[in-house]
């Protein structure tokens, strides 16, 4: 069954009812699920679908011609392959399809890496004739830095050609947890703080499992998919992955300062900064900043604090990598009970946090909060930090929360502690408080809530959030 995606099919929707020639580059890292929402985009309609093999260019052209040719082209009456990639890629407005000509290219890079001229021969075939034509090609990647590097720079050939680029990410937990749904709200912020959002990692877990039994099976264990996917992600994007290793696990523990990063690693720092771009170019890292930073500020490499934005890259880092050895002898159970299970709930808060933002950002699309925020952070200064802060276009209307991941419920002190943190506020702007809690609330917090309009959410609320 395909679950999500409904954005990006409906922007490929947009783009095939378009006027004129469409030319979409479509990537992001493996496993993201791209392959799997083209064919859905491509069903019900006349489509040529490839998909590219790490071969000679020969070979591709031959696999190509072959593909192209079972589609009732009129040269296939006369041949039985392609001389060369012009010849080949000017059949494509011969597709007998009576609407969008549709040609999807899956793992492109695998074809141009074969040979380096077909971007060029592409974009002047283009700028010649397809793109006055009723064609759509769809160009798709998984390597990042190739299709960002080789084909979408400047001064590349297909440079400014595209109608649309997508770049593609995981989903969001709303997605996410429609692939495990007889777990308990619990359960379901566990698995996504685990495997975030990619549509191939969450298929590994079973619902008719625990939690706990998951990820021994699926990822603690050796020979299970996930226990090896981040080392085999890691070799095919990066050369010097012992330094990425490195880098990685110590963000993963804590070391979120650039100066942290160097004092744990000890790589120079001109180095390491290079190293924490490009992983934040492949959406491993990323680095955030209080609310309230200016551009200025946002703009030094020594500012910010480092984080790993992939769920699944933060607990391999967290709990497989450093236990590598013991895991290889197959001690998954003793793994588990003396490093994971304790310190689990503690690694979900963090998930937790972005969860309860991902709420707040689809009651802003539904125009369900006191006002229309346009910008959604976390806000700290030397002493204090708060969860959830989000502002207006204006700055002069607030919200301000707290996210609570714990097995107690939340009572007034939390409210009173959060209104105490709000040195960035100016007289007269306007305040709106909201909490959210594993465990519930206390009764006075209920009802002190209700007198202060303060919106409290619970687990259950939060997972169970109705539709846009």
């Amino acid at each position: 069954m395909f679950i999500g995606r409904e954005d990006e099919l409906s922007f490929l929707e947009d783009r095939y009812h378009a006027r004129g020639g469409q030319l979409i580059m479509v990537y992001g890292r493996r496993r993201v699920g791209k392959t799997e929402m083209l064919r859905k985009f491509c069903e019900g309609k006349p489509h040529v679908f490839y998909a590219c093999t790490e071969s000679t260019d020969e070979q591709q052209l031959a696999a190509f011609s072959e593909r192209m040719l079972q589609s009732d082209l009129p040269a296939a009456r006369y041949i039985t392959r392609f001389t060369d990639w012009k010849q080949a890629l000017e059949s494509i407005p011969e597709l007998p399809h009576r609407d969008r000509k549709l040609l999807v290219i899956d793992e492109f890079p695998y074809m141009v890496r074969g040979n380096r001229s077909i971007p060029s021969i592409l974009q002047n075939l283009w700028d010649a004739r397809l793109k006055d034509e009723n064609v759509m090609i769809i160009l798709c990647g998984s390597a990042m830095s190739f299709m960002e590097k080789e084909i979408l720079a400047e001064k590349n050939p297909l440079f400014g050609r595209a109608t649309g680029i997508l770049k593609m990410r995981g989903m969001d937990f709303y997605d996410a947890v429609r692939f495990v749904p007889a777990y308990s709200p619990l359960e379901k912020i566990a698995v996504y703080a685990i495997l975030g959002g990619i549509p191939h990692y969450l298929r590994q877990f079973d619902d008719r499992f625990s939690v706990k039994e998951n990820i021994c099976r699926s990822i603690l264990m050796r020979g299970s998919i996930l226990y090896s996917e981040v080392e085999f992600l890691m070799r095919q994007e990066f050369r010097e992955t012992a330094v990425y290793n490195a880098i990685i696990q110590a963000v993963a523990l804590g070391n979120t300062r650039m100066n942290d990063i160097y004092q744990k690693t000890q790589i120079e720092k001109s180095k390491l900064s290079i190293y924490l771009k490009n992983l934040i170019d492949l959406g491993i890292l990323c680095r955030e900043f209080s609310i309230e930073s200016k551009p200025k500020e946002m703009a030094g490499s020594q500012r910010g604090l480092y984080r790993v934005a992939d769920p699944f890259f933060r607990f391999w880092y967290a709990f497989i990598f450093p236990n590598l050895s013991e895991l290889e002898t197959g001690d998954v159970e003793g793994i588990w009970q003396h490093i994971v299970e304790p310190q689990l709930e503690r690694y979900i808060s963090l998930p937790f946090e972005e969860i309860c933002r991902q709420y707040l950002r689809r009651e802003n699309r539904r125009d369900a909060l006191p006002f229309h925020f346009t910008k959604i952070g976390r806000w700290w200064n030397k002493q204090e930090e708060l969860d959830i802060v989000a502002c207006d276009a204006g700055g002069e209307r607030f919200l301000v929360g707290e996210c609570k991941y714990r097995n107690a419920p939340v009572g007034v002190g939390e409210l009173e502690h959060m209104r105490q943190k709000l040195s960035f506020c100016r007289p007269g702007d306007e305040l709106h408080y909201v909490l959210f809690s594993k465990s519930g609330f206390t009764e006075e917090l209920v009802q002190k809530a209700g007198e202060r309009k303060v919106k409290l959410v619970t687990a259950e609320e939060l997972v169970e959030q109705k539709e846009i």
